[in-house]
């Protein structure tokens, strides 16, 4: 008798399809050929699935791992390569050893350090950025189509406009007790910043593009910096922090505004991408005077963004 047996490729007792089983929190370094510059090597954690049907127990679990091993060698070799792209040949691989798979994605997240120089003092600093990567892959017969996915994770800062409003009106009052004129009191508002409450802001943006079409990440990180109040920094001299916090109080934001923000930078950045882009943005507000915290999202297509915007 042969006791030997593929137990994955069985009939399960409860016949119902899943829609994605695979790998999660596998963690890889990452290293990313450049033309004429260093290689950036990032630490990447993926997660990878395909869909199984109800006539099939597993999914041979340790395949997955297999598989992402393979490209990342091949990519190490390769002189320029996209993180998104390795996704996606990730995708076209997880096909060929899943065959019954009608379905397959992948998901890269990696820390991306960027030099970046303080505003004023003009100081580099090493600053690090989450960036996101994928791919989603559907196959017909013998014909598969990809969707690759791209997208960043920000932290910048606000200031609140209402609060602030709710300071100059108190000042105004207070001005006006003490016997300041009108034309005084207009002079000292053009003149002064007004306190308001500040919140570490967590801005993401994930555009889901067809094979064909490419997005620099340093563009998505770029959008999503300057929509919030302003930018942080690693290194700050003493008159960079006097420019961030008169810049982030003469520029307050809304949770609301930061996603509207973003919205509008990436129609006007991304315009050459096909009308059925989808996009996902979401700013995180974490709150200093409150104990909660405050989110606004926006989830649509590029065609549906232009139609709000333009």
């Amino acid at each position: 008798m042969n006791w030997k047996c593929d137990i994955q490729n069985i009939e399960p007792d409860i016949k119902v399809s899943l829609t994605r089983v695979g790998v999660t929190n596998l963690k890889k370094l990452v290293r990313i050929k450049r033309n004429g510059k260093r290689p950036i090597i990032l630490l990447s954690t993926f997660e990878v699935s395909v869909n199984l049907p109800s006539t099939q127990k597993g999914i041979h679990m340790s395949r997955h791992p297999e598989v992402i091993e393979e490209i990342i060698d091949e990519a190490i070799k390769m002189e320029c390569y996209e993180t998104e792209t390795i996704c996606e040949e990730i995708v076209k691989r997880l096909f060929k050893k899943h065959d019954y798979a009608t379905e397959a994605e992948v998901l890269m997240v990696s820390e991306l350090m960027l030099k970046e120089k303080s505003p004023v003092s003009k100081k580099y600093s090493q600053e690090i950025h989450k960036i996101i990567a994928g791919a989603r892959g559907t196959k017909k017969g013998d014909e598969i189509s990809i969707t690759k996915i791209v997208g960043a994770e920000v932290v910048g800062i606000t200031a609140c406009p209402c609060a602030q409003n709710l300071i100059k009106e108190l000042s105004i009052k207070n001005l006006k007790e003490e016997g300041f004129s009108d034309e005084d009191i207009n002079k000292i508002l053009k003149s002064v910043v007004f306190a308001t409450h500040n919140q570490r802001g967590i801005g993401k943006v994930i555009l889901e593009i067809p094979e064909g079409y490419n997005v620099k990440i340093e563009d998505i990180i770029d959008i999503i910096k300057k929509s919030m109040s302003s930018e942080i920094y690693g290194l700050l001299k003493r008159d960079d922090e006097a420019y961030v916090v008169i810049k982030s109080h003469g520029n307050p934001k809304f949770v609301e505004d930061c996603v509207r923000e973003m919205a509008k930078h990436i129609v006007k950045e991304f315009s050459y991408l096909p009308d059925d882009t989808k996009v996902f943005i979401r700013q995180v507000n974490l709150e200093s005077i409150h104990r909660h915290d405050a989110f606004a999202e926006k989830n649509t297509t590029l065609k549906e963004l232009k139609k709000e915007i333009l």
